[in-house]
């Protein structure tokens, strides 16, 4: 096993008690991080300098329907419902095995050029076992860290989640890849009869698999009070968007132990309502983060971390003008805050809190260098503010599972012009699927 040794950079660890950010080296030995701490001393060991980097968790976008990678941009300016029309009804049943390899393909290079190591690939288009096999595979093409979350198009609220799927992908596509493991993209309660949303959520505990779902909008269907009768709420079950779910709603399932995903900027600009950030922070947690969709929106997490931050303030400041009459003097959410959404609160959300998320001994290698050097960042008084401003052209290297995958600012990957070249044939075929209201090829 290889012995890496980076020395040199701000390295913000993001784990408690510690400083946040520090001059530290960063001992990788293997997979693993091995030592973390000032002039480490290792024989036989590559030496990277990153004087001038600062080095952060990888990323960890919880929460993105890869497999419309090809359709980037198709739906910048459709509502939910115009969405909802066009791909999920129109367009989806058009996919071959070979539209959802290239689509995650791209779509977790994409990730991984922007600093996301981990992935929660939402991907409710399985038309069969074949199309799954072949978006796991473009995951493991890519050599990026995933949940692949197995789901299948809207079906009937009577009709249950295919388990023999679920077994499959377990014994054999999911289980002979290392850096990937296996959830469950639910209907979910809001959309599922309460004795299907039951016997989902239990097949899920029985197997010990993250159980993700929607929740867009409106009050509790019946499925939820059925599934908490059957206390089969816990740290596994993870609720994308949440929007208007109530507060005692809320404290409950927080106290049970689910975890929570906004994907800020999809959800401000398609009409799912406001992010939950605010709720949440109020109950003494906080979200992970997603991107969602790259049919609407760019698939960079430190963007929807800017934006998460961004909303949560000016809605903080504008009822703190409102009872007082004046400006704030602090501000209500930090920076700090924003990147643990980012990273920490990801790695939970995804069932993966023990190995990643963190620069931490014995933690899994993944990590991110940024060029705080370039012009746009420099001077960077404030690290942790820094890799918020961080842009893809700042991001140097990328490392998953001690393996560098992006270096000098280039993916390390060979073919990528075949790869565009693949993506824009598929897109532009799955274009002409959707009706005259939508965009066309």
């Amino acid at each position: 096993m290889s012995r890496v040794l980076l020395r040199g950079a701000q390295v913000i660890t993001m784990v408690p008690g510690r400083p946040d950010a520090e001059h530290a080296d960063v001992l990788v030995d293997g997979d693993r991080i091995a030592a973390v701490g000032e002039n480490i001393e290792a024989p036989d060991t590559e030496i990277v300098d990153f004087s001038g980097r600062i080095v952060i968790p990888g990323l960890v976008n919880a929460h993105l329907h890869t497999w419309q990678t090809a359709l980037r941009s198709a739906g910048a300016d459709w509502t939910l419902m115009e969405y909802l029309t066009h791909l999920h009804g129109e367009c989806v049943g058009h996919y071959t095995p070979a539209d959802m390899h290239i689509s995650n393909l791209a779509g977790a290079l994409n990730q991984l050029n922007c600093g996301t190591t981990t992935l929660g690939d939402w991907c409710h288009n399985a038309l069969s076992p074949e199309h799954a096999d072949a978006a796991v595979e473009g995951l493991a093409q890519a050599g990026i860290r995933a949940v692949f979350l197995h789901g299948t198009p809207y079906r009937a609220p009577d009709t249950p989640h295919p388990l023999t799927e679920i077994d499959r992908l377990l014994e054999g596509p999911v289980r002979d890849h290392a850096l990937l493991t296996l959830g469950m993209a639910l209907q979910g309660p809001q959309y599922t009869s309460p004795d299907t949303a039951v016997a989902d959520f239990r097949a899920g505990a029985e197997r010990g698999l993250v159980v993700s779902m929607h929740q867009s909008g409106g009050e509790p269907a019946p499925g939820w009070e059925a599934v908490r009768a059957a206390g089969l709420f816990s740290p596994l079950t993870n609720i994308v968007h949440g929007i208007d779910l109530p507060d005692d709603w809320l404290k409950m399932l927080l106290e049970a132990g689910v975890t929570f995903t906004t994907t800020p900027e999809n959800e401000l600009g398609q009409g799912h309502g406001t992010p939950i950030t605010g709720s949440l922070l109020r109950l003494h947690a906080a979200p992970s983060l997603g991107t969602d969709i790259d049919t609407a929106v760019p698939g960079k997490l430190l963007t929807a971390a800017r934006i998460a931050l961004a909303h949560q303030r000016g809605l903080d400041h504008a009822q703190h003008r409102q009872e007082t009459g004046m400006h704030a003097n602090t501000a209500s959410v930090t920076a700090k805050q924003a990147l643990t959404w980012a990273t920490v609160e990801g790695a939970k959300a995804l069932g993966l809190a023990d190995q990643v998320g963190r620069i931490e001994v014995g933690m899994q290698a993944d990590m991110v260098a940024i060029d705080a050097r370039a012009f746009n960042l420099w001077p960077a008084h404030d690290p942790v503010a820094t890799v918020l401003h961080a842009d893809i052209a700042n991001i140097e290297a990328v490392m998953v599972a001690g393996t560098w995958r992006k270096r000098d600012h280039a993916l390390l990957t060979s073919q990528l012009d075949d790869v565009k070249d693949q993506l824009r044939e598929s897109g532009e075929r799955l274009l002409r699927s959707i009706g005259p209201a939508g965009p066309q090829a």
